[in-house]
């Protein structure tokens, strides 16, 4: 029972089998920061191509992001970073989409 006493110093924080991740937790940090600027962003109608494509990219990173993912705390923050990226791409193509003003007016 004394291994349970020990604290995990190996990996990253992220990283629950003692092995560092660096691409997922550069995948996980990318995915969250765009889910946060879509998500935020999709609530003003005047900064709909900023939450769309930030979201969209959100969404593109995020799902690589989950397919090489290794453990269960990086697939949680990208569901986190994944779920805001689509909410703020769905925002911001309800209020003119990826080119809405810029194409053809």
């Amino acid at each position: 029972m004394a291994q349970a006493l020990r604290p995990n110093t190996a990996g990253g924080l992220f990283a629950t089998d003692g092995k560092s991740h660096p691409i997922q937790d550069t995948l996980l940090a990318v995915t969250l920061v765009l889910g946060v600027t879509a998500f935020v962003t999709g609530f003003f109608h005047d900064l709909h191509l900023l939450s769309s494509w930030a979201g969209l990219v959100g969404i593109l990173t995020g799902a690589y992001g989950q397919w090489i993912s290794e453990t269960t705390r990086e697939r949680f923050g990208l569901i986190l970073g994944l779920g805001a990226s689509g909410v703020g791409f769905f925002l911001g193509m309800a209020h003119g989409g990826l080119f809405g003003g810029v194409i053809g007016g």
